[in-house]
């Protein structure tokens, strides 16, 4: 049974930093592609993230790029998402994905971990 586990998640003031990490276990991790959707207040779930199997390639959906970055450890079978300079309009429930391709879409995804942006 795949479990992919976030953790990081809390409040933090605009302009500042958080990182996420999620712990996978029970699938091969080198043979996954890792990503991130969140799910804002009132709104549906949407694709932040993703990194390829060997960590070699990554996409950001736009609002995010250049204060987003994703990273995955294959020893750890764990992916992380650093977010800087975080805003108001970042705050949700951030959920880890694992897909066969980047290109494909996520056939396992997390609890999810909320983070609240507040001023």
């Amino acid at each position: 049974e795949v479990q992919l586990v976030e953790s990081g998640g809390g409040f933090v003031q605009p302009g500042g930093s958080r990182r996420l990490s999620c712990q996978a276990s029970g699938l091969t991790f080198t043979n996954s592609a890792m990503g991130w959707v969140r799910q804002r207040p009132g709104k549906g779930r949407e694709w932040v993230s993703d990194i390829n199997n060997a960590g070699s390639g990554t996409n950001f959906t736009d609002p995010v790029k250049d204060r987003f970055t994703i990273s995955r450890d294959n020893a750890e079978n764990t992916v992380y998402l650093q977010m800087n300079r975080l805003k108001t309009e970042d705050t949700a429930v951030y959920y880890c994905t694992r897909s066969l391709r980047v290109d494909a879409g996520y056939d396992s995804w997390g609890q999810g971990t909320q983070v609240t942006v507040y001023s």
